[in-house]
């Protein structure tokens, strides 16, 4: 009689932890609330194990962490033009994700994954075109 309950008991135990875990849809836009080539929402704030879904709205988009902009040890990710794709982000810290494309044209978009994520001193000093860094300068006043 024990077995079985302890037994139910452990199984909602495991079934809780992956029911916390969320789905987040960011569309990728040739025009949206912030102007032209963005993702909607521009800035996301998530727990480790939720996951991004980039959904190409409009089309010519792609999305991409940004090398050397994602927290140390955390695994990069890089969509097809015109496709979807779906990442779980387990590493708690800071992403910058772009449009390939049209990075250059401020196409970028800020994830901040865990609580008490704080801005790395070094974010924002790589090679960065300037409306991208306008734009991420801007996404990260959220923290």
């Amino acid at each position: 009689m024990m077995r079985p309950m302890i037994a139910s008991i452990a199984l909602c135990g495991l079934m809780a932890g992956t029911a916390t875990a969320e789905t987040y849809e960011v569309k990728m836009l040739n025009k949206g609330e912030a102007g032209t080539m963005v993702f909607e929402p521009g800035f996301l704030h998530i727990q480790p194990g939720d996951t991004v879904t980039f959904v190409p709205t409009d089309k010519g988009h792609d999305a991409e962490s940004i090398d050397k902009m994602i927290p140390e040890g955390a695994t990069p990710f890089k969509g097809k033009i015109n496709q979807e794709i779906s990442v779980t982000l387990d590493q708690t810290g800071l992403y910058a994700v772009r449009c390939t494309p049209h990075y250059a044209m401020g196409m970028v978009m800020t994830i901040a994954v865990g609580d008490g994520v704080t801005v790395p001193d070094a974010f924002l000093k790589n090679r960065i075109p300037p409306k991208a860094k306008t734009r991420m300068t801007e996404q990260i006043k959220a923290l």
